[in-house]
C-alpha cells in the first residue's frame, strides 16, 4: 500500500507542482498573456501534439475510434445530467451547463495519464482532448453566446490534425524526418504551457459564492463516476485504455469555458470561476483516491 502511495504522489505532484509555478508568475505578476499562449497552444501545440504522438505511438485505429466514441457519450452524458442539475438548483443554464459538461483533460488528464499509463495511456486521452476541445470550441461557445456557427468548427486545426493522424496510422505510414521532429517540438511544449497556464488563471479568477461551488464540484464528481461505471463495460474497456477513460471522466471543470462565460454572461463570471476553482482543488484528493482504489 505505502508503494502504490507514492506512486499515486510520483504521478498527481508533478502536475501540481508545475501548475503552482503557474500560479506563482500570476502572484509574482509576471508578464504572462493568457490569450496569446493559449491561442499557441490550441493552434500550434495541440494539433503537433496530436500528430506527432498518435503517428508514433502503436495503437489500432479502432480502438481510438472507440474512445472518440466514449468520450462524445461522456460529453453527452455531462451536457444531459447538468441541464437536470441546474434545473432542479434553479441556476442559469446558459452560465453554468458549458462548465459542466467540459472537464479539463488537456491541461491535467494529458500529463497524469503520461505519467501513471505511459504513452498508450497518454495516445488515448488523446482522443478524449479531440472531443472535448471541439465541443469547447463550438457548443462550448454557442451556449453562453445563444447563437450557433460552424465557423469554429471547420477553421479548427485539431479536426484536421485527427484527419491526418487517422491516415497516418490506418496505412502506416509517417511523416517525413525534418517534419516528424519539428512537431515533436513544437507538440513537446504544449503539457509544460497548458500547466503553467492553468496554475495562472486559476490565480486570477474572481471567486463567487464556494457553498454552490463545493455543491456543483461534488455534483460533477458524483456524474463523473456513473458516467465512467456505465460506459466502460458498454466499450469493454480494459488496462490503460480503462484508466485513461475513467481518469478522463473525473477531470475538473475547463478553464477555458470561464472565458466564454466572462464575454457573454460576466455577472455569473465569479460563480462559475469558484466552481472551477473548487473542482480543480477537489482533483488533488479525488485523483491519489481514484488510483489507489478506483482505476
Amino acid at each position: 500500500m505505502e508503494q502504490l502511495f507514492l506512486h499515486v504522489l510520483n504521478v498527481v505532484l508533478p502536475v501540481m507542482i508545475c501548475a503552482g509555478i503557474g500560479w506563482w508568475l500570476a502572484i509574482a505578476k509576471a508578464p504572462y498573456d493568457n490569450k496569446i499562449i493559449g491561442a499557441i497552444v490550441a493552434k500550434v501545440g495541440y494539433p503537433t501534439l496530436i500528430i506527432s504522438h498518435l503517428s508514433s505511438t502503436k495503437i489500432a485505429v479502432a480502438s481510438f475510434l472507440d474512445m472518440l466514441a466514449a468520450a462524445s457519450l461522456v460529453v453527452a452524458g455531462f451536457a444531459i445530467l447538468g441541464f437536470l442539475v441546474l434545473k432542479a438548483m434553479q441556476l442559469p443554464v446558459r452560465a453554468f451547463l458549458t462548465p459542466l459538461m467540459h472537464s479539463n483533460v488537456g491541461n491535467i488528464g494529458l500529463p497524469i495519464t503520461l505519467l501513471a499509463f505511459g504513452d498508450t495511456g497518454m495516445a488515448y486521452t488523446m482522443a478524449f482532448v479531440v472531443v472535448v476541445l471541439v465541443s469547447v470550441f463550438t457548443i462550448g461557445m454557442w451556449i453562453p453566446a445563444g447563437t450557433f456557427s460552424l465557423k469554429n468548427l471547420l477553421t479548427s486545426p485539431i479536426i484536421y490534425a485527427v484527419i491526418l493522424s487517422l491516415g497516418l496510422m490506418a496505412t502506416g505510414q509517417t511523416l517525413p524526418s525534418p517534419v516528424e521532429k519539428s512537431f515533436d517540438i513544437l507538440g513537446g511544449m504544449s503539457i509544460p504551457l497548458m500547466l503553467l497556464t492553468l496554475g495562472h488563471t486559476l490565480a486570477t479568477l474572481k471567486v463567487g459564492a464556494l457553498w454552490r461551488s463545493v455543491v456543483l464540484t461534488l455534483l460533477h464528481l458524483i456524474m463523473a463516476v456513473a458516467i465512467a461505471s456505465l460506459l466502460v463495460p458498454v466499450f469493454g474497456f480494459t488496462g490503460a485504455e480503462r484508466g485513461a477513460f475513467m481518469l478522463c471522466c473525473l477531470m475538473p471543470s475547463s478553464v477555458a469555458t470561464y472565458l466564454f462565460i466572462d464575454q457573454h454572461m460576466p455577472e455569473y463570471g465569479p460563480d462559475v470561476a469558484g466552481f472551477i476553482l473548487v473542482s480543480t482543488l477537489a482533483t488533488i484528493l479525488v485523483l491519489p483516491v481514484a488510483l489507489t482504489y478506483w482505476i
